[in-house]
């Protein structure tokens, strides 16, 4: 089976005179189903990793295939279908809408998709159940936990079929006890076939993925302190 994620020379690099070189020759292959995290200080190239992974951004250099497409060979409007049918997004902050209910929040996902609405409450309540959230389908996510509005800001990445799931410091926000109840969530979601790839700076978090590489100045290693 080809890799999920396959990326080689890839370099990004921005302004100039001189220029801050983001990434610098970056290798990464990702199995389907594995689990990676990204560690290191503010600055490394993280984030620019990040959002070259969800056709957020381009490379300067190298070659970068998802699940065997060339997405350097994407239009822009062809990487924004990849990213909206293949690639879910998880931030520290929860971006839900106070006004409107868990079930409503989820089903925004297809909105802004523009996804046919035919099944898209049936869809919502599937990916609700998937992370736990049923119950809550009606409440309003002021009535929700830290880690409760984390499991509904997950299903509302999963309510595609995606096989890649970003998140960036998706425990940022959270207590001891909500981190440990969304780390186990990603457990879940990883030993169901879904690749997950983690920016954390916490040590909890990143012990959860099955590997762990480390950002320095742009550049990729492999992070065998653990």
């Amino acid at each position: 089976m080809r890799p999920a994620v396959e990326l080689r020379g890839i370099g990004r690099r921005f302004g100039s005179d001189p220029p801050v070189i983001a990434l610098d020759d970056v290798d990464l292959t990702l199995a389907h189903g594995s689990s990676l995290a990204i560690v290191g200080p503010s600055g490394s190239g993280k984030s620019t990793l990040m959002h070259l992974l969800g056709c957020l951004d381009r490379q300067d250099t190298g070659t970068y295939r998802f699940e065997g497409i060339d997405v350097g060979e994407l239009s822009d409007d062809q990487r924004a279908a990849l990213r909206a049918q293949r690639i879910g997004f998880v931030f520290q902050t929860f971006n839900l809408l106070a006004h409107r209910t868990v079930l409503d929040n989820v089903m925004l996902a297809e909105v802004y998709r523009g996804t046919s609405r035919e099944g898209r409450e049936e869809r919502a309540r599937a990916a609700l159940e998937r992370v736990g959230m049923s119950a809550r389908e009606r409440f309003l996510p002021v009535r929700l936990s830290g880690g409760e509005q984390q499991r509904v800001a997950i299903a509302r990445a999963l309510m595609a079929e995606h096989s890649l799931l970003l998140c960036d410091e998706p425990t940022g926000n959270l207590d001891s006890v909500n981190t440990a109840s969304v780390l186990a969530l990603f457990d879940e979601l990883s030993e169901d076939g879904l690749t997950l790839v983690l920016v954390t700076h916490e040590e909890q978090v990143a012990r959860h993925a099955l590997r762990r590489v480390r950002m320095v100045d742009g550049r990729l290693t492999e992070d065998e302190s653990w």
